[in-house]
C-alpha cells in the first residue's frame, strides 16, 4: 500500500468537532500526531496506523507538514543503520529548506541543524561522537552510582516520615538533574530550572524557543566557567579533548547530553517503579532474587521505553521502506515504542523479554545513545536504593487511576502516588 502526500498540507484545514470519531485527522485523512486528542491516545493511534498502512505511517506533525512515522522494528532498524540513505541532517529535510520551518516553529529547537553529533554522519560525526563517548568514559558507573545514592537519600528523607509519596513529582522527575549537575560540575540548585526548560522543548510547547535560548545562555556561561578554570568534569573533558572542540559545539553537546539524559532517565525511573508496584510477578520475581534490577529495567525498556518517538531521520533520495514511496527530502519519525510492539518480533506482548536487549530504547546503529550507561546506572542505583529505604511500598490509588501525558516524543507518568510506613532516617 503507497500513500501518497498532499504537495504542502494546509495548516488551514480545520479539524472535526471533539467527539467526531474523525477528529485528529486531516482532510487527507492523514493523523495529525501534534492534535491533543491524538497524543491522549498515541499508542492506540499507532496501532491504527499499523493495522492500515503497515509498518511505515504517513502523518502529519505541526504544522500539518508531511512525514512518515516508522512502526516496523525491522524498518527502524533499516533507518538506523543506513545513514547515508536516512541522514541525520536536517538540511535535508525539504519543508525546512523551502521555508516551511521557520524558526518559532515548535519542533525548531530540536531540528534545527546545529554542530551537533547527532546532526551529522561520517567522519564528521565520528569526530564530534568520539568526543562525547570518551569524556563520557572518564566517569566510572561505581562514582555516578555515588551520586545517585547520595541524592536519592536526600529525596527519600524529604518524605520519609510522612508516609506517602508522588515518585514521579518528588523522586524521578528530580534526581536525574541532580546527578547531571555534579557530572556538569554545576551548582545543585541549577537542576529545577533546567529540567522544566529541557522538558518545555521536547514538549514542544509555544514557549520552548524561549526556554532553549535558556537552556543555551546558562550552558555558554558553564563553558566559559570551566576553560577559566577545569575540573573533572564533563564540559572540562570535552574542552580537554583532542578533538579540538569550539565553544559552540561544547555548549550544544552539554545541551544534548543534558536533554536526553534527564528526560528519559525520568521516565526510565518512573517506568520501573511503577512495574514494582503494579506488577505482582515482578515485584515477586524482584524481591525473590528470580529476576535482577537490570533484568527488570530491560523488561521496562522494552513495554514502555523511556522515548515514544524518535526526531527525526530525512531521505537524501528516492527509495522505498515498508512498500511505502519515501521521496528525498522527506522527514522521518522513529516510532521506537511501535517497534518494540511490532507483531513481527513480538507475538505475545505478555511474555517476558529476559536477556534480550535488542528493543530500541537507545536507538541503534552509529547515533546510538551514548551515555546510556549513565541513565541505566542512575535508574538502576535509584530504584534499588530507595525499594532498599521504603521495602513496603505499595500504590496509594488503583492503577486504573493513574495518568499518562503523551506529546509527540514522550509518554510521562503524572503522578505515581504511594504509601508506605513512616520512617527516619
Amino acid at each position: 500500500m503507497t500513500a501518497n502526500f498532499p504537495e504542502h498540507a494546509s495548516a488551514a484545514h480545520l479539524a472535526p468537532p471533539p467527539g467526531c470519531p474523525a477528529h485528529g485527522r486531516a482532510p487527507e485523512s492523514l493523523y495529525r500526531l501534534h492534535d491533543a486528542d491524538v497524543q491522549a491516545d498515541l499508542v492506540g493511534v499507532q496501532e491504527v496506523l499499523r493495522a492500515e498502512y503497515g509498518p511505515v505511517a504517513p502523518v502529519l506533525v505541526h504544522g500539518d507538514l508531511p512525514a512518515w512515522l516508522v512502526l516496523g522494528h525491522c524498518e527502524n532498524l533499516e533507518i538506523l543503520r543506513t545513514p547515508s540513505v536516512f541522514s541525520r541532517d536536517s538540511r535535508h529535510w525539504r519543508d525546512m529548506a523551502e521555508g516551511r520551518v521557520p524558526p518559532h516553529h515548535p519542533l525548531a529547537p530540536i531540528t534545527t541543524w546545529q554542530p551537533l553529533c547527532v546532526f551529522v554522519d561520517g567522519e564528521e560525526h565520528r569526530r564530534l561522537r568520539g568526543a562525547v563517548t570518551d569524556s563520557l568514559g572518564r566517569f566510572e558507573s561505581r562514582g555516578i552510582r555515588r551520586h545517585v545514592t547520595r541524592f536519592t537519600d536526600q529525596l527519600v528523607d524529604r518524605f520519609a516520615a510522612t508516609g506517602q509519596a508522588d515518585l514521579v513529582g518528588q523522586f524521578a522527575a528530580e534526581l536525574p538533574l541532580l546527578v547531571m549537575t555534579q557530572l556538569f560540575g554545576m551548582p545543585d540548585e541549577h537542576g529545577p530550572s533546567l529540567a522544566a526548560a529541557v522538558q518545555d522543548v521536547l514538549n514542544g510547547t509555544q514557549t520552548a524557543v524561549a526556554s532553549n535560548e535558556f537552556i543555551t545562555r546558562t550552558l555558554q556561561q558553564l563553558v566559559e566557567r570551566k576553560r577559566a578554570n577545569p575540573g573533572h568534569d564533563f564540559p572540562s573533558k570535552l574542552i580537554e579533548h583532542s578533538a579540538g572542540l569550539g565553544d559552540d559545539e561544547i555548549r550544544e553537546h552539554l545541551r544534548l547530553i543534558l536533554t536526553a539524559a534527564n528526560e528519559t532517565t525520568v521516565n526510565l525511573i518512573a517506568n520501573a517503579l511503577r512495574m514494582v508496584l503494579t506488577d505482582p510477578r515482578f515485584r515477586a520475581h524482584l524481591t525473590g532474587g528470580h529476576m535482577t534490577l537490570p533484568d527488570a529495567l530491560e523488561q521496562v525498556m522494552w513495554d514502555e521505553p523511556p522515548m515514544m518517538t524518535l526526531l527525526g531521520r530525512w531521505a537524501t533520495s528516492d527509495t522505498r521502506l515498508g512498500e511505502q514511496a519515501i521521496k528525498a527530502g522527506d522527514m522521518l519519525l522513529l516510532g521506537l515504542r511501535a517497534a518494540n510492539a511490532d507483531p513481527a518480533i513480538r507475538p505475545d506482548l505478555t511474555a517476558p523479554v529476559h536477556g534480550n536487549r535488542s528493543h530500541l530504547a537507545f536507538s541503534s546503529g552509529p547515533h546510538e545513545c551514548p551515555g546510556q550507561h549513565i541513565g541505566r546506572a542512575i535508574a538502576d542505583t535509584a530504584v534499588d536504593t530507595l525499594l532498599t529505604r521504603l521495602p513496603d511500598l505499595r500504590l496509594a490509588v488503583p492503577e486504573t487511576e493513574l495518568e499518562w501525558s503523551t506529546s509527540l516524543m514522550y509518554r510521562h507518568l503524572v503522578a505515581l502516588p504511594v504509601q508506605f510506613t513512616p520512617s527516619r532516617r
